[in-house]
């Protein structure tokens, strides 16, 4: 099996956690050939413990190397746009940390750069990767016969599951330019969006859409298919919860995100015809190869009848990579690619107009 270089840019939370490891055990497939990060302790940490990876000066750098065949694109949102003009320029294979970016128009441009690349280009909703999912998708009703779906993110952040888990390092040497610079920058790009004079808490929940929600919206597309429109979307708690509900014509789904710091993770998607439920339902991430759930309720004469698969413990982020590599040596076009993110940007663009209809606080 061919090996592919791999260069990592940013090398944060979800990079110690879960890529890093995840190339790692995949040795047949992948090296980690080179890293960057604005933060010099990072970098020191990721090149003493993986004995291949050569630290580069800046993203540029790494992203334009001869010895460089994918780029993993894991720093700040706000950064992602630049970063894969460049990788593109170079010819590299990417694969892109969701949000692919953080507005319809920079997702437009690299959709017109990119027309007829010959190179992978994979956007990481790792949920629509999850063994439980994939099965899911061969228990769904009919679709003409779906009745409703709900879809629920209440959880906590991945910090409070790694505390107790794993050893991250948190960095606090990257200079304080970089970081107002990038703040400057995230805030225009949102603002894009929500409006220049919108509230903070607007911004809030834009933030929490394109971060936490942007997994669920993606995997309801996968399931369902793409809504009619965005009937209606409130936003409370300063932003940190959102509801919403889409138009499927003949039905609706109804998606509810609540982020808080109880350290509990409930995310689940349920969809129901008349006589059948499917449920699929995941853990946190952040802790590799924790199970996923499938239950399937059928409708029977001595009452309801509940199958589980599962629990499953393929790891999404796992069949991610496989999958990406997949692409790679076959040279075919993922599910997950930047036209299929444009999709879930505009749905997001269209729930903050709902949310600006129906107020909030």
């Amino acid at each position: 099996m061919a090996l592919i270089r791999v260069g990592l840019v940013g090398l944060g939370e979800v990079a110690q956690s879960i890529h890093l490891p995840v190339l790692a055990d995949q040795r047949d497939r992948w090296v980690v050939a080179g890293v960057h990060d604005v933060s010099p302790s990072l970098v020191k940490l990721v090149t003493s413990e993986y004995a291949t990876a050569r630290a580069y000066e800046s993203a540029e750098a790494l992203i334009n190397s001869p010895d460089i065949d994918a780029v993993f694109v894991l720093s700040s949102d706000d950064t992602h746009s630049r970063f894969v003009r460049a990788a593109i320029a170079a010819n590299k294979h990417i694969l892109l940390e969701k949000p692919a970016c953080l507005t319809v128009r920079e997702i437009d441009e690299l959709l017109a750069l990119s027309k007829d690349y010959g190179k992978t280009i994979f956007v990481g909703y790792m949920r629509r990767y999850a063994p439980a999912y994939l099965a899911a998708r061969q228990e769904m009703p009919a679709h003409g016969d779906i009745t409703h779906v709900r879809i629920f993110d209440l959880i906590s952040e991945g910090r409070h599951f790694l505390k107790k888990s794993q050893k991250i390092l948190y960095p606090t040497d990257i200079d304080p330019a970089i970081l107002s610079r990038g703040a400057k920058e995230r805030d225009a790009l949102i603002r894009e969006v929500v409006g220049e004079n919108a509230s903070t808490d607007l911004v809030r929940a834009y933030r929490g859409l394109t971060a936490l929600s942007s997994h669920h919206i993606s995997a309801m597309r996968g399931l369902l298919g793409e809504p009619k429109r965005v009937v209606a979307a409130h936003r409370t708690n300063g932003g940190a919860n959102t509801s919403v509900t889409f138009d499927y014509g003949h039905f609706a789904c109804l998606y509810d995100a609540v982020v808080d710091d109880l350290g509990l993770f409930d995310a689940m998607i349920e969809v129901r015809s008349n006589t059948r439920r499917v449920r699929v339902i995941y853990d946190t991430p952040y802790i590799r190869s924790l199970p996923t759930r499938l239950e399937v309720t059928e409708a029977g004469p001595l009452g309801p009848v509940t199958k589980a698969l599962g629990p499953l413990y393929g790891d999404a982020f796992s069949n991610e990579l496989e999958i990406f590599h997949r692409h790679i040596m076959e040279g075919t076009k993922p599910l997950t690619d930047l036209a299929d993110s444009r999709r879930d940007l505009a749905l997001m663009a269209e729930i903050i107009e709902r949310m600006k209809e129906s107020g909030g606080n």
